[in-house]
């Protein structure tokens, strides 16, 4: 029908020319252990720079040098015998670290982060399952980030027990045939319980979050992503924040 093309034709010209003129955008990945993060990060990644866009790739905990010593201390276990406590301070020094060093620096030359964890993963590890009490999660937060809030933020969700036997799978199936780390080895009423914790920030901030099937084929999550990605890249083009393209 001439209607629906000529509609089809301007929505391409309107996500077109928000791919040309959104920039300095921060998106984040988030969920449970092997829900497809990474993956998806490498797809977003390569069709946005097909459309000339520079973006960076990152991840938590980890992105920059310090972070990154922080990291082994961390996943390796290392910290754990200190208790959740010194593990989240740990989580804040690196992501203090990384942001100063890798994020704020290309938000500021206009490129686009995609970033695997931040602070919603601290909010559910240490937070929801490590009880640490909410007013030292939220000094944390504050001392760490600041005002350096995603602009989006994906939520991968899929049942524990299917993630779960990803991450040992790819474990097994990487060169160096790695055992789970320090959170990948605890109990299944913990990854389900941080599930939950996940789509309870996606329900508290709406504006920001988007819960994505992450139990659908590659192809479809990754069609999925880029949508809402557009969206928000379209709704920053006009000046709205995104609403006119959610309506």
């Amino acid at each position: 029908m001439p209607g629906r093309a000529s509609n089809y034709k301007r929505r391409r010209r309107e996500v077109g020319k928000a791919l040309a003129t959104a920039r300095g955008l921060f998106v984040t990945f988030e969920g449970g252990e092997g829900a497809g993060k990474s993956t998806q990060i490498r797809l977003l990644a390569e069709t946005l720079r097909a459309n000339g866009h520079t973006v960076v790739t990152t991840r938590e905990p980890g992105g920059s040098a310090g972070a990154e010593a922080l990291r082994h201390v961390l996943l390796s276990g290392a910290a754990e015998p200190f208790g959740v406590r010194m593990e989240a301070l740990l989580f804040a020094a690196a992501r203090a670290d990384h942001l100063d060093c890798v994020i704020r620096p290309a938000l500021a030359r206009g490129e686009i982060v995609l970033c695997d964890r931040f602070v919603d993963s601290s909010r559910v590890y240490q937070g929801v399952t490590g009880n640490i009490e909410p007013p030292l999660m939220a000094a944390l937060e504050r001392v760490s980030i600041g005002s350096t809030m995603p602009d989006v933020t994906l939520v991968l969700d899929l049942a524990a027990a299917e993630g779960l036997q990803r991450a040992r799978r790819r474990a097994g199936a990487s060169a160096e045939g790695a055992s789970p780390d320090r959170f990948e080895k605890e109990k299944l009423e913990i990854h389900e319980k941080r599930r939950q914790g996940f789509l309870d920030i996606a329900a508290r901030e709406p504006e920001r979050c988007r819960v994505v099937d992450g139990s659908l084929e590659v192809e479809h999550i990754a069609r999925d992503i880029l949508s809402e990605v557009t969206r928000v890249m379209a709704g920053r083009a006009s000046g709205d924040g995104g609403q006119a393209a959610r309506s």
